[in-house]
């Protein structure tokens, strides 16, 4: 009988963070990973900060998905949303009142 818990699974191979990386790079200059002695990096960075948020945003809206390159998308006020994927692309400097106007109007949201 077939028991696939019972099968070693596979390491991970994915390439590791930045952040991970810069803290490698940190304790190999200190020394600190020889003589054990511990420092403290701090993941935020503003410079990483700012990486991620300009990752995280449309700069303006598109005609395809981001994700997936599909055309199959819905356009919000502040979002792209792909109906193939599923990802919701937020676009920057959008407006939020506006995106809540929108949902709801649309009923998506419950007015309170």
């Amino acid at each position: 009988m077939y028991n696939a818990s019972a099968m070693k699974r596979p390491g991970l191979k994915r390439k590791p963070s930045r952040a991970i990386e810069r803290l490698r790079a940190a304790l190999v200059a200190n020394g600190s990973a020889k003589n054990g002695s511990a420092k403290v990096v701090s993941l935020l960075e503003p410079e990483l900060m700012l990486e991620r948020a300009t990752r995280r945003f449309l700069a303006q809206p598109s005609d395809r998905c981001v994700k997936c390159n599909s055309t199959f998308i819905g356009r919000e006020p502040a979002f792209i949303h792909c109906f193939y994927c599923g990802k919701m692309a937020r676009i920057a400097n959008a407006s939020l009142l506006a995106q809540e106007e929108f949902e709801m109007r649309s009923g998506l949201r419950i007015a309170v």
